[in-house]
């Protein structure tokens, strides 16, 4: 059984999550794939929407290859997988320095001047369009941590079980509506996994529908 598309994930998930409709959340989306989702979470349950920016920390010579994530004041690093693929501080300090820039510039193209939404004290609905290695995430999960919410609840249409199972101990509850045992890819559980364009998240935000957005040129590619 495939997704649509990330609309149609977005809805699926919803139904899901209407047991939190009451407790007043906030649904805060990671860009970018993860805002069309997000967006069809906070329409169906009338909740502000928001996002957090994160940006995966790929190996020096495989990008894709992910090592950590930062968020806004958070690095994680797996240290482990840096010792065994023999990569030097230098070259380290390089893709992060690089990494922190596009982070730097997304917040500015998303938010246009717009400060994140106050989070302390509530609710807040973590989601994305799956979960791979959960390394963004888990970046994610600790820069809201500092801002005091009072729950977080992770949610994805599709998650690796093992990740799933470890990111479980850092968000308050992890909700995903599958969970293949024989994981190997998020864009393999939809019909359309059209990369999402930075015109589009804008669109998600601004409650427009992002199908009608102008094209822009910003690409992502695989899931971390």
């Amino acid at each position: 059984m495939l997704f649509h598309d990330r609309k149609e994930a977005g809805a699926s998930l919803a139904e899901a999550l209407l047991q939190y409709q009451h407790e007043n959340p906030i649904v805060i989306g990671l860009p970018r794939g993860g805002i069309p989702v997000a967006a069809e979470i906070a329409r169906k349950l009338s909740a502000p929407l928001d996002l957090i920016v994160v940006r995966k920390i790929g190996c020096p010579w495989q990008p894709e290859y992910a090592i950590g994530a930062i968020a806004a004041g958070v690095t994680v690093l797996n240290d482990e997988e840096i010792r065994a693929l023999g990569i030097r501080p230098d070259q380290l300090e390089a893709t992060i320095a690089r990494e922190r820039r596009e982070l730097e510039r997304r917040e500015a193209v998303y938010r246009k001047g717009r400060g994140p939404l106050e989070v302390r004290d509530r609710v807040v609905i973590l989601v994305d369009d799956g979960l791979a290695t959960g390394t963004t995430a888990l970046a994610a999960i600790k820069a809201l941590r500092t801002l005091g919410p009072r729950r977080i609840i992770y949610a994805a249409p599709v998650c690796a079980p093992d990740s799933a199972t470890t990111l479980g101990r850092h968000a308050d509850e992890v909700i995903c509506l599958r969970l293949p045992p024989r994981f190997r890819a998020v864009g393999l559980h939809y019909d359309d996994f059209t990369p999402t364009t930075d015109a589009e998240v804008l669109a998600c935000l601004e409650g427009t529908d992002p199908v009608a957005a102008p094209f822009a040129t910003g690409r992502e590619g695989a899931k971390p």
